[in-house]
């Protein structure tokens, strides 16, 4: 299966990415088939460079872009990159509205309003138990 991932390259404590097609087995720091772009996000304005006319054809035969490469296209412009961006687990929608305050429980009665109880709760004869079909061994 193939895939768009970043591949990781620049020095120590100054990421730089390059954006890459490769098989999903082959190891993130070789094995690309083609370089598709480059991504700089340690510059004072990060520069996000793709050949989106190749990552649509790739995606159309079937590559699948990684989550956060598919966040980056889909802020760079491209359609149809949502699909493949996985919803963080404790993010909320923003179209959901905001839950509600909880109400406040209501406050038990005070002793001497409650009335007491006139009889105390009959027990209850447990219930016969229907017999046991026993199935014929064989």
């Amino acid at each position: 299966m193939l895939v768009l991932r970043l591949q990781r390259t620049g020095r120590e404590n100054t990421a730089t990415y390059r954006i890459v097609l490769s098989e999903k087995t082959a190891p993130a720091k070789s094995g690309e088939l083609e370089i598709l772009g480059h991504y700089l996000p340690a510059q004072k304005n990060p520069v996000f460079e793709v050949k989106q006319d190749r990552i649509t054809y790739w995606v159309e035969k079937g590559a699948i872009p990684s989550d956060t490469l598919a966040r980056l296209l889909k802020k760079a412009g491209m359609k149809d990159m949502e699909r493949f961006a996985k919803r963080y687990t404790k993010q909320r929608s923003k179209k959901e509205p905001p839950p509600e305050a909880a109400a406040p429980a209501p406050t038990p009665a005070p002793a001497a309003e409650v009335a007491p109880q006139a009889e105390a709760p009959k027990e209850e004869a447990p219930a016969p138990e229907a017999p046991k079909e026993e199935s014929p061994a064989m």
